[in-house]
C-alpha cells in the first residue's frame, strides 16, 4: 500500500543548513532522509554535520546578534560622531552577511533552476531594499530573525526525529553465527537463513528466527515498548531488537537481515513522511499560488499610488511594499505544517503506535466506526484452563493428573492447556504409569493411567464409548474436555480464551473518544463471540466468519451508513483482506502476521488494544496544533498586511509577522511530542 517516493539530492552550505529547496522540502529531508550505516558499523545522519557541530551551527547568528546589537546602541544610545557614513554601512554588512549571504546564494541558485517566487528571494529583495533606502538595522533584523527561525526549525525537527532515530539503536550491527562448527563474528547482512546464531546476555538478537535453546528470558521494549520480560521456550519465535537476559541462547534463523522486524519498523517509520496529509498537500499548492500574487500586490503597492497619491514618495512606498514583502513569506504555514505531521509520527512511535503517513494521522480523527477481530486482539489467543469439575468419587487434581498424563500424547492446544495449568499447581503427572494411548480423529484419546482406563475429549467421545453424561455439557459454549475413568464419567475441564486486561478499559475510552460503535467479527464460533460482546459492553458481534465473511460484513456496514468511516483492527494473517477493505486498517502486534502489517495503515507494537484510542488522541492533537498554526499564521499575516500597506507598520512588526509567527508555530508543532497520550 506504500507508494513509492523520488529521492531528491540536497546540498548544504558552510554552516550546514541545506540549499536549494523550499522550506516544505526541507523539512522533508530533514525528516525523511534515512540513516545509513557505514562500514565501520556506525550510523550517520545526513544533515550536513550540524548535528555534531553546534557551536558552528549557531555562530553566524550569535556574530550577527551581536553586531546588531552594537550598531543598535552606536546608533540610539551612544552616538560616536565616526558612527556614521560609509563605516555604519560597512558595519551593518558584517552584522547580515553571516546570516544573509546563504539565504542571498540559496535564492540565486533557485532562480537558475528557474525558481522565482521562493521564500530567499522574497527576503534577499526586502532585506537590500531596506538596505537600499538607508534602514540597515532592519535589513538585518529580518535576516537574523530568520537565521534564528531555521535554528528553531532545525531543533524541532531533530528532537521529533530523535524520538524515531532511537529505533536505530536497536538495530544490532554484529552477529555471532556457526560455521564449520564454530562461532565466529559476522555481519548481519551475511548471515543465512537456516544458519545458527549464538546471543549472549545483553546482547541483540540480529536477525528474526526461533529458538533452538530450551528457554530464554528477553527485553522486548525495543520491539513493542513493554518493560515486562518475555520468556520464550524451543520453538517460539525471537526476533532482531530483543535483548537476552539471563543466558546464552541459540537461534536458528528464518529471515535475512533485511526482512527482520525491525527492518520493516525502521522502513515503515522512514517512509511514513511520504505520504501527506490532505492539509499538507494544500498548504503546498496553496503557497505556489499565494507567493507570486503578493509579489505581484507589492509591486503595484509601489506603482499605483503614483498615480493616486498627490504628496507620492516613492521612498516611502517603497519602504511598505517591502514590508509587505516580509510578511507575505508563507514560511511559516510551509515549515510549521508538516513538522507538526512529524511530530504526530514521532510522538506515536514514542507510544508503539507507528502511523505510515501523515495522512492516516488526519483520517484516524474522523474514525466513528471501530470493527475488531477476536482472536489476538481483543484476547490473548492461547487456551487457558478456566475450571475443572470432577464427580464425587474424584478428586479435582487426581482429574486434572490423568487427564494431563494422557494429554502429554497430544499435540492439540487443549492438551498443551491441561498440561500447563497442571504444571502450575505443582501436580505430578510425568510418574504416571501411561499405556495404550489412541487418538480417536475428532474426539479425542483413550489410554491407560496406572491400570485405569481413561478417556479426554469431547462428548462425542463419551457418546461412542456409550458413557452417560449430563446434558448441560452439550449446550456449554466455552470448548470442554470431558473425562472419563473405568468406563465412568468423572467431570470436566473448561478451556478457555482469555480477555486481554485492557481489553474492557479499550472499550471505554473508544466511546469516551466518540466512537458510535463497536463490532466484533471472528472465525470462532457465535456463542463465543456472543458471551465475549456481552462481558465487553460491544454492540455487535458476529461469529462463525472466514476472511472472506469478515470482508463482507465490513462492506454491509459500509453500504448500510455510507457516513461510517471504519477502522478495523486485526492481528492474523486472514485479517489482510479485511484490513485492506476498511478505511483504516491498524494491525495488532508489531511481532504479529507479516501480511497483516504489510497491509495495515496503521502499526500496534504491542499487544495492547487500548493502543487504538491513544492513537485516535494522538491524530486529534497532532490536527488541533495544526489549524491552530495556520490560523495563526494567516490571522496576523493578514493584520500586519493591511497595517504595512497603510504605513502603520514597520519592518519590525513584519519581522514579528514573518519570522516570529514561524517561531510560534514551530514551538507550537513541538508541543505535539511532549504531550502525554493514556
Amino acid at each position: 500500500m506504500q507508494k513509492e517516493s523520488t529521492p531528491h539530492v540536497h546540498t548544504y552550505d558552510a554552516q550546514g543548513r541545506m540549499t536549494c529547496c523550499s522550506p516544505e522540502e526541507k523539512i522533508q529531508a530533514k525528516t525523511a532522509t534515512p540513516l545509513h550505516t557505514d562500514d565501520d558499523g556506525h550510523d550517520h545522519d545526513h544533515d550536513g554535520g550540524a548535528a555534531h557541530s553546534p557551536w558552528r551551527e549557531y555562530l553566524p547568528a550569535l556574530t550577527s546578534f551581536v553586531l546588531l546589537l552594537g550598531g543598535i546602541a552606536m546608533d540610539e544610545y551612544i552616538q560616536p560622531g565616526f558612527f556614521k557614513g560609509w563605516l555604519r554601512l560597512v558595519w551593518y554588512l558584517a552584522a547580515y552577511l553571516p546570516v544573509g549571504l546563504p539565504v542571498l546564494k540559496e535564492a540565486v541558485q533557485a532562480v537558475g533552476k528557474g525558481e522565482f517566487f521562493t521564500e530567499f528571494l522574497l527576503m534577499s529583495i526586502a532585506t537590500m531594499g531596506a538596505f537600499a533606502i538607508g534602514e540597515y538595522p532592519e535589513g538585518v533584523a529580518v535576516m537574523l530573525f530568520y537565521a534564528v527561525g531555521e535554528l528553531f526549525q532545525t531543533a524541532a525537527v531533530r528532537r521529533a526525529k530523535g524520538n524515531i532515530k532511537a529505533l536505530l539503536d536497536v538495530r544490532p550491527d554484529w552477529a555471532i553465527v556457526l560455521r564449520d562448527g564454530n562461532f565466529v563474528g559476522a555481519k548481519p547482512d551475511t548471515v543465512q537463513v537456516s544458519d545458527t546464531i549464538r546471543v549472549r546476555p545483553g546482547d541483540r538478537v540480529p536477525l528474526d528466527g526461533v529458538l533452538l535453546s530450551a528457554q530464554g528470558s528477553f527485553d522486548t521494549a525495543a520491539l513493542t515498548g513493554e518493560s515486562k520480560p518475555r520468556t520464550l521456550t524451543a520453538g517460539e519465535p525471537a526476533l532482531a531488537g530483543m535483548v537476552s537476559l539471563d543466558s546464552v541462547v541459540e537461534i536458528r534463523v528464518t529471515k535475512p537481515f533485511g526482512e527482520s522486524s525491525i527492518a520493516r519498523i525502521l522502513e515503515m517509520v522512514q517512509n511514513a513522511t511520504a505520504r501527506k496529509a490532505p492539509t499538507e498537500l494544500f498548504i503546498r499548492k496553496f503557497a505556489k499560488v499565494y507567493t507570486p500574487i503578493v509579489v505581484v500586490l507589492a509591486a503595484l503597492l509601489v506603482v499605483v499610488p503614483y498615480f493616486v497619491v498627490p504628496d507620492y514618495s516613492f521612498e516611502t512606498w517603497l519602504y511598505r511594499a517591502l514590508i509587505f514583502l516580509v510578511i507575505s513569506c508563507p514560511c511559516a504555514l510551509v515549515i510549521s505544517i508538516p513538522l507538526g505531521y512529524f511530530g504526530g509520527i514521532g510522538a506515536a512511535s514514542r507510544n508503539g503506535i507507528l502511523f505510515k503517513g501523515s495522512n492516516f494521522l488526519d483520517l484516524m480523527t474522523k474514525v466513528n466506526t471501530v470493527v475488531m477481530d477476536k482472536t489476538g486482539t481483543l484476547t490473548r489467543g492461547v487456551f487457558k484452563v478456566q475450571n475443572v469439575e470432577s464427580e464425587s468419587f474424584l478428586l479435582k487434581n487426581e482429574l486434572l493428573r490423568l487427564a494431563a498424563a494422557l494429554e502429554q500424547h497430544s499435540t492439540h492446544p487443549v492438551g498443551k492447556a491441561l498440561i500447563a495449568h497442571a504444571d502450575e499447581l505443582d501436580i505430578d503427572w510425568q510418574k504416571a504409569a501411561v499405556a495404550d494411548v489412541q487418538e480417536i480423529a475428532g474426539h479425542g484419546l483413550s489410554g491407560t493411567v496406572d491400570g485405569k482406563t481413561v478417556l479426554v475429549g469431547n462428548t462425542k467421545l463419551l457418546q461412542k464409548f456409550k458413557i452417560p453424561y449430563p446434558a448441560k455439557l452439550d449446550s456449554e459454549v466455552d470448548t470442554i474436555a470431558v473425562v472419563a475413568v473405568g468406563g465412568q464419567y468423572a467431570g470436566f475441564i473448561t478451556i478457555a480464551d482469555e480477555i486481554k486486561p485492557d481489553a474492557q478499559q479499550t472499550v471505554s475510552e473508544l466511546h469516551r473518544a466518540g466512537v458510535r460503535e463497536l463490532v466484533m467479527l471472528s472465525g470462532d464460533k457465535d456463542a463465543v463471540v456472543q458471551k465475549v460482546i456481552a462481558a465487553l459492553g460491544i454492540g455487535q458481534g458476529f461469529g462463525d466468519l472466514l476472511p472472506e465473511g469478515k470482508v463482507e460484513k465490513v462492506e454491509a456496514l459500509k453500504r448500510d451508513n455510507p457516513v461510517r468511516v471504519i477502522a478495523f483492527v486485526g492481528d492474523g494473517i486472514n485479517d489482510a483482506p479485511v484490513l485492506a477493505v476498511s478505511d483504516m486498517g491498524i494491525a495488532m502486534g508489531g511481532l504479529g502476521s507479516d501480511a497483516a502489517i504489510e497491509t495495515a495503515d496503521v502499526v500496534i507494537q504491542t499487544d495492547q488494544p487500548s493502543k487504538v484510542a491513544t492513537a485516535i488522541s494522538i491524530g486529534r492533537a497532532t490536527k488541533r496544533v495544526v489549524w491552530q498554526n495556520i490560523v495563526l499564521a494567516f490571522g496576523v499575516k493578514v493584520i500586519v498586511l493591511i497595517l504595512g500597506a497603510g504605513g502603520l507598520a514597520t519592518m519590525w512588526e513584519a519581522v514579528f509577522a514573518d519570522v516570529g509567527v514561524a517561531l510560534l508555530a514551530i514551538l507550537n508543532a513541538v508541543r505535539v511530542q511532549r504531550m502525554k497520550f493514556n
